[in-house]
């Protein structure tokens, strides 16, 4: 991850692999180490007698065909003769740090030893046992010095699972926050902490992998029927006025006042509400995403004096697509930092014309792909926080924080970057709020699905060198605001907004249909 703090230029590391285990993850991991400045070299261990792997590369072999369609992967098998020799450790090299990959007893240099651990488990048998029959599995970084009787925690986190297809997917997916883990743990300081139980791995068997591939092929069919028919991802925005008191962060749930559906054409969802009070007039921002080309814009509804609604606008459009239009008033103007992390970048624009015209400004961190910012002003500083990534692995489970003194910056990096690796409590769900002294956070809770629900936390700390939050529950879609996700939360002390994922049907008669039908309140 390109928010990982660098290894020491000084560290000589070598990373230890089965030549069963050998995949493409394994390659950008060493690539990685070197780019962070530490010196970094691969060795393959031969492995004897029957290879632990063979399950599990046939399962990950039928997916080829039935689930990925044969793109690459980072869990894709390489031979030693793929390799670039220049990776290979050379015959005179003494490592600092050896980082144990390998499952199969190799012996080791004498030196610190990092090894990842799946559920407390270490290896690829363990990573493919925890994701075919538990799902994303807690990843530990286990720090054993020479001396040392037993290992200890130096870092931890648990992947997203949000973008992955099949145990390849989710191995590639947990692979990647594997790396960002390490460089953490390689920059890091402290003794760490012992680590939980682990849960006995189950071997993959012949029967899982018959099993797995007919769901397989059942899912691909339920899909391909379900898009011909109905749009693949709809999300809806919902509003309410709400008095304090009677809102969700204080009643910790959808119920109240009755939602009302900001309508949206059968071929653009809207998602990501911000609402704002501005000169004596609510308006509400949010994505407006067109389904036939898949790229977002920002749209904007402006309410009348009774409260209505008013047509939405096109208030934000760039060539990239661009989502979660955060707002934030300075000097009397309006500024919004919405998502453009297909652009790379994080930033600022300036309302020329309010609310439909607006222009970039200026970028306040660039070469980086974010999502989400969200900006809190805490104890004289302003805190930036996003959720990154660096084209691998899930959307929503690495959060990054940077701080300025003024909103135009310089934005620095936060010294503990990333300071979460989690898919439950990473990815903001907008704007904070302050309740009893306290300070609060709305998160995604993408454990079981992207904006799967949404999680209330409380922060317990935020400083330019540390970062904690607690979690105080969750909500998610039903009763007062049906469907299956939920994930994104604001209120202005007027205006309430909150979206959700809906069936949406293609054509506009049999939409109108499950809108009357699937209605809040109903």
């Amino acid at each position: 991850m390109s928010v990982a703090p660098p290894a020491s230029s000084r560290d000589r590391i070598l990373v230890v692999v089965g030549d069963a285990a050998l995949a493409r993850w394994v390659v950008s991991l060493v690539e990685a180490l070197r780019r962070s400045g530490a010196a970094a070299f691969l060795r393959i261990a031969r492995s004897e007698g029957p290879r632990p792997s063979s399950a599990l590369a046939t399962l990950l072999g039928l997916e080829k065909m039935l689930v990925a369609g044969h793109r690459p992967g980072g869990a894709d098998r390489i031979g030693p003769d793929e390799l670039d020799k220049g990776l290979i450790e050379p015959a005179d090299f003494r490592p600092d740090i050896v980082i144990d990959l390998d499952e199969g007893g190799e012996r080791l240099p004498r030196a610190t030893r990092l090894r990842p651990l799946y559920d407390g488990e270490p290896g690829e048998t363990a990573l493919a046992s925890s994701l075919f029959f538990r799902g994303t599995p807690r990843i530990a970084i286990e720090r054993t010095a020479p001396d040392d009787d037993g290992g200890r925690i130096v870092a931890e986190g648990t992947a997203s699972l949000e973008a992955a297809s099949g145990i390849g997917g989710g191995i590639d997916a947990v692979a990647s926050r594997v790396a960002t883990l390490l460089l953490k743990a390689l920059a890091g300081t402290g003794d760490g902490a012992p680590g939980a139980p682990a849960i006995p791995v189950r071997p993959i068997g012949s029967r899982d992998i018959a099993m797995r591939a007919a769901k397989d092929v059942a899912r691909a069919a339920v899909r391909a029927a379900y898009r011909l028919c109905c749009h693949g991802s709809h999300w809806r925005v919902g509003w309410r006025f709400a008095t304090p008191g009677d809102d969700v962060w204080t009643r910790r749930d959808l119920a109240g006042g009755r939602w009302n559906v900001l309508a949206d054409p059968v071929d653009h969802f809207y998602a990501d509400p911000f609402p704002l009070h501005w000169q004596g007039r609510d308006y509400l921002f949010f994505e407006d995403l067109d389904h036939k080309t898949g790229k977002g814009i920002i749209s904007v509804v402006a309410f009348d004096e009774a409260g209505r609604p008013g047509p939405a606008v096109a208030a934000l459009e760039e060539p990239w697509h661009l989502s979660y239009p955060f707002l934030i008033e300075r000097g009397g103007e309006i500024f919004m930092i919405p998502e453009s992390s297909a652009n790379r970048d994080i930033a600022l624009y300036r309302a020329t014309g309010f609310p439909a015209q607006w222009r970039r400004h200026t970028v306040l961190v660039e070469g980086v792909e974010a999502a989400d910012a969200t900006i809190v002003e805490h104890d004289g500083l302003l805190y930036m926080f996003a959720v990154v990534r660096d084209g691998v692995g899930g959307y929503s489970d690495t959060l990054a924080i940077w701080w300025a003194e003024d909103l135009f910056g310089p934005w620095r990096p936060h010294a503990g970057n990333p300071v979460l690796v989690d898919d439950r409590a990473a990815r903001p769900a907008g704007n904070f709020v302050r309740r009893g002294g306290a300070l609060y956070r709305p998160v995604q809770d993408c454990r079981r699905a992207y904006g799967g629900a949404l999680g209330f936390m409380k922060v317990t700390r935020l400083d330019r060198e540390g970062f904690a939050q607690a979690g105080e529950g969750t909500i998610s879609g039903g009763g007062a605001w049906p469907g299956k996700r939920l994930h994104t939360l604001n209120y202005n002390g007027r205006l309430e907004a909150i979206d959700g994922f809906t069936l949406r049907p293609r054509f506009k008669p049999a939409a109108d249909l499950v809108d009357r039908w699937y209605r809040p309140g109903s």
